[in-house]
């Protein structure tokens, strides 16, 4: 009877893990009986085979393609569109540019604030499609507002479109828009929809700069039917590079909003896999679902305010889809928590259901787990690194077989969880092992209620584990029926971590798993007695089993292929000074596309000041010496330079002589820029702008740039040296060179300068 009762215990964990992963996102709807009022998704994929056909970053004869087909299908529903060109700078990603904003706005009958429809257009350079990010978002707004349209009925608030230009250079677009454009007082809150890979469920992750408990209010008002969300990814959003548009306006402009991003796939981000083939359709039927219940609600609601006095944790929860309560309440929780289980303790060992020698050797396999389990996901995934290299050239660390990686690791760990306690737990009381799990527990939320309230749905589980704890000392029930009841009782534990389970090593790279490994001994110790057999673990057999037969598909699917393309990468290096060439690449693994230059000797490691570098740090790892071409570089032109006082004024135009698509500036002393303007827009608002040794400046041209202009002012006393790259895309196309194209099976390197030439030179200053 014990194995029937944890068969069904196992079944019910099946169901209830199935359960929470299929809440997050709607299935594929196959029915055709639509009116013109509902959201087409053959309407939206329609849309996105146009745009995303080809890269189309800022630059690009596509990107100026995809422009028009955007602005002629809003006018095609009634819009008046506008271009907005502006240069925008943003000093944290010292990136600047002439964005080209796509806007538009249907009036509404009230005179409240707006609101605002936002994604951008720009794929990332320069091999992206950008098919979900942000081809999705695109093509959501389209059609979306098309249904909204279609039902002729005049909403109360005006809504503003904004198709952003520039996004993947530094949310430029965004800023261009903040820092110019009058519409800007006007805006109430923001609807972005973005994407972070090529499938999964779509997050909901809100923007404020103060507490979040009307925003949240608002938006389960919208009654989404999959609303994706959790307090505690906010929390870690905000700690990661990884701002979007949205965080312009919250910064800049202090206007709340909601972002709307799935990021499952993670493989297909930025690169070159990022099609309209790969795209996951219930990824968009998410968005779609978001956007049309937002829209619905917040273009007639009021949004004046929408600014709070209280945050609020939220998580998903069974059957209640989003259970919310006042971070006020974390700490209260906590220790009512601590109290009851400092009784249920005194009550355990006066009623011997309790034995301290017991408790205390219920650590021992506990902390074990906590060990060996965290220990070993972070030392094997390492270890897997050194035996497949290839993943070192996936940048984001997140392998095409990453899922396999994943269920792998998950059974390894439970093994381990099963063998260790079967080897070191001879307890007669099996409630003893619960109680060192949920001191953890304790600890764990004693913690999150002073520093991380984000979280604190963690209470969740504690709370669940205390009801089993209850249970235990104070009925007498029959060992099969307490072990279905408390895997019940463990359903919103399983239901809430699940996912989270998941989604660490999905979003930051399989370097998480270790993350996730403790997520799985904490869920395990709290649900230690829906396992637990004294005598045989026949689930211990079936883990390690599971575990041998995911590694041993992640390692067939280690390779790559058609389908799951290589990463790899060259660019041509010219030092117009000293009339030297170079060939770099960042590949840590060469192939056969890279072997074609990098035969006989060449030098590990990279070039000083030419070697651009990824926001994941990516140097190159080899350069070899090649012959020097002599491309021609800019022609810079000295408009001003003059001593005032102590302080020399200086105005240069770059003008380049043949097609370049970013001007990197690299200063090799700190300085101190006064007035500092870029294409006449003023930087740091004339405020003194403090250098440090390296880039202070990426700006990316524009279709409509010709030339860029730099003024500022120095100190007298300071010494100016000054690096300018000039990069280009056209390497592989260029005619002074003739490289073989890469195979089917490979691609170019995301997030690195990549197919490019760069000529770098110093400014005669």
């Amino acid at each position: 009877m014990k194995r029937f009762s944890t068969s069904v215990s196992l079944l019910i964990i099946l169901g209830v893990i199935y359960w929470s992963f299929a809440d997050l996102k709607p299935s594929l709807n196959t029915s055709k009986n639509l009116s013109e009022t509902d959201f087409s998704i053959d309407n939206a994929l329609n849309h996105l085979k146009k745009i995303s056909k080809e890269a189309h970053y800022v630059g690009s004869k596509e990107h100026k393609k995809v422009q028009n087909y955007i602005v002629s299908e809003l006018q095609k529903m009634g819009f008046q569109t506008e271009i907005q060109t502006q240069t925008a700078l943003n000093k944290k990603w010292f990136a600047a540019t002439t964005a080209e904003n796509i806007i538009a706005k249907l009036k509404g009958t009230g005179s409240k604030k707006a609101l605002m429809l936002l994604t951008h257009y720009d794929s990332n350079p320069h091999s992206s499609l950008g098919a979900s990010d942000a081809g999705s978002g695109v093509v959501t707004i389209l059609e979306g507002l098309r249904a909204f349209i279609a039902k002729n009925e005049t909403q109360k608030n005006d809504i503003v479109v904004l198709i952003s230009d520039a996004e993947e250079l530094g949310l430029l677009g965004a800023q261009a828009f903040v820092d110019a454009h009058s519409w800007t007082k006007d805006i109430g809150l923001i609807l972005n929809f973005e994407a972070r890979g090529s499938g999964g469920p779509s997050y909901m992750l809100m923007e404020t700069n103060g507490k979040n408990s009307k925003l949240l209010s608002e938006f389960l008002a919208t009654k989404p039917n999959f609303p994706a969300a959790n307090s505690l990814m906010y929390s870690i959003y905000k700690e990661l590079p990884n701002d979007t548009d949205l965080t312009v306006f919250r910064e800049n402009a202090n206007i709340n909003g909601l972002n709307f991003a799935f990021i499952g796939d993670h493989f297909d981000y930025h690169t070159a896999q990022d099609s309209y083939d790969r795209l996951d359709r219930t990824s968009l039927l998410h968005q779609a679902d978001y956007f049309t219940t937002s829209l619905n609600y917040f273009s007639n609601s009021d949004l004046t305010d929408l600014h709070s006095e209280e945050d609020f944790v939220y998580v998903n929860f069974p059957f209640i889809k989003l259970i919310t309560y006042p971070f006020s309440w974390v700490f209260p929780m906590v220790a009512f928590c601590g109290i009851l289980f400092l009784l249920l303790l005194f009550f355990g060992i006066s009623l011997s259901k309790i034995d301290l020698k017991g408790v205390l050797k219920g650590f021992i396999p506990f902390l074990i787990s906590l060990i060996l389990c965290s220990g070993i996901s972070f030392g094997l995934w390492e270890l897997l690194l050194i035996i497949h290299p290839q993943y070192n050239d996936i940048l984001h660390g997140f392998t095409y077989n990453g899922y396999h990686y994943i269920i792998a690791f998950v059974f390894l760990n439970l093994w381990l969880l099963f063998t260790i306690y079967k080897r070191t737990s001879k307890e007669e009381k099996s409630t003893n092992l619960l109680i060192a799990p949920i001191f953890f527990w304790l600890i764990l939320n004693f913690i999150i209620s002073n520093f991380l309230k984000g979280a604190g749905f963690f209470i969740i589980p504690l709370i669940c584990a205390l009801l089993i704890l209850i249970i235990e000392i104070f009925l007498n029930l029959k060992e099969k029926s307490k072990r279905i009841l408390y895997t019940i009782l463990s359903i919103p534990t399983l239901y809430i971590f699940a996912p989270l389970i998941k989604i660490f090593p999905v979003g930051l790279g399989l370097k998480m798993l270790f993350v996730s490994a403790i997520f799985i001994v904490l869920i395990f110790g709290l649900m230690m007695l829906s396992f637990h057999q004294k005598k045989s673990f026949w689930t211990q057999k079936w883990s390690g089993f599971l575990a041998l037969l995911f590694f041993g598909i992640a390692t067939y699917n280690s390779g790559f292929s058609i389908d799951n393309k290589k990463p790899n990468s060259l660019v041509y290096v010219q030092n117009s000074d000293d009339k030297t060439a170079y060939f770099g690449t960042y590949d840590t693994t060469l192939d056969t596309y890279t072997k074609q230059v990098f035969t006989g000797d060449f030098t590990p490691g990279g070039i000083e000041d030419a070697a651009t570098k990824s926001k994941y740090n990516t140097r190159f790892n080899s350069t070899k010496k090649t012959v020097y071409k002599g491309i021609p570089s800019s022609k810079i032109y000295t408009e001003l330079d003059t001593i005032i006082g102590e302080k020399r004024f200086l105005e240069l135009t770059l003008v380049p002589k043949r097609k370049v698509h970013k001007l990197e500036f690299i200063t090799k002393n700190s300085l101190t820029l006064h007035q500092f303007k870029v294409n006449d827009v003023l930087v740091n608002n004339g405020k003194k702008y403090r250098l440090k040794n390296g880039t202070f400046l990426v700006y990316h041209l524009g279709n409509s740039d010709t030339e860029v202009t730099l003024s500022f002012a120095v100190n007298v006393i300071e010494k100016l040296e000054v690096i300018v790259n000039e990069i280009s895309y056209d390497l592989l196309v260029n005619k002074n060179f003739n490289l073989k194209p890469r195979s089917v099976e490979m691609m170019p390197m995301p997030f690195v300068t990549n197919d490019a030439i760069i000529i770098t030179k110093k400014l005669d200053l």
